[in-house]
């Protein structure tokens, strides 16, 4: 099987896992997030195979979209293993999806250059015009509120806390979504990441303004 066919297998094997989703995690969350890796990775010279590999399946065992993670792995270990037929790439995919997340500000950045270019194309599409549509898609999902000022902006929180729903959509991006910027990994990410960063604080900005409008 040569890797067009594989990636193309790996397409439907996530379209089918997303397929319905309404909280910005859908296929075409993925397949923006493969596009945008692949163009890093040309950008910075990775390995593009593994990198699209990765991207494509990387929602695959979140915690914030399943909750039998040890069997979405398992699952995920012997599609790929199936499509691969090379435990080293496996391995290497694998270790990108489970080391890409947030979690709270408490995840980690991948030592591969290819892991940390699929966490950069993550957290691209979760900034921008796009970023703040999947911001209020997910709140709504989680019942959030669109905004409530008596909560306060969070730090230092544990996971459970940053999956919790003491929050509303608008804290989310001070919690998570205004810091991504200074997170990029590759000059290239970071490069994107200043437009996409400069309209979620204008969006802020406006959203305020018509927030606090007193007749």
């Amino acid at each position: 099987m040569n890797q067009q066919q594989i990636i193309s297998n790996l397409e439907n094997y996530v379209r089918n896992i997303h397929s319905g989703d309404s909280s910005g995690h859908d296929w075409y969350h993925i397949d923006r997030v493969r596009n945008l890796a692949v163009h890093l990775a040309r950008k910075e010279k990775a390995d593009e195979f593994i990198v699209e590999c990765a991207a494509l399946v990387h929602d695959v065992i979140d915690d914030k979209l399943h909750t039998d993670l040890i069997s979405q792995k398992e699952q995920l270990v012997e599609t790929l293993s199936n499509l691969l037929q090379n435990s080293d790439q496996v391995k290497e995919i694998i270790y990108i999806v489970e080391n890409i997340s947030f979690k709270g500000g408490n995840g980690v950045i991948p030592t591969t250059i290819e892991g940390k270019i699929v966490q950069d194309a993550d957290r691209l599409d979760a900034i921008g015009a796009i970023g703040v549509a999947r911001t209020f898609a997910y709140g709504g999902k989680k019942n959030r509120s669109m905004f409530n000022p008596n909560f306060e902006i969070r730090g230092n929180m544990t996971l459970e806390e940053y999956r919790s729903d003491q929050s509303s959509s608008l804290h989310h991006f001070y919690e998570k979504i205004l810091k991504l910027k200074e997170l990029m990994n590759t000059p290239s990410a970071y490069e994107m990441a200043k437009e996409r960063h400069s309209y979620v604080e204008n969006f802020i900005e406006q959203f305020m303004k018509e927030w606090n409008f007193t007749k």
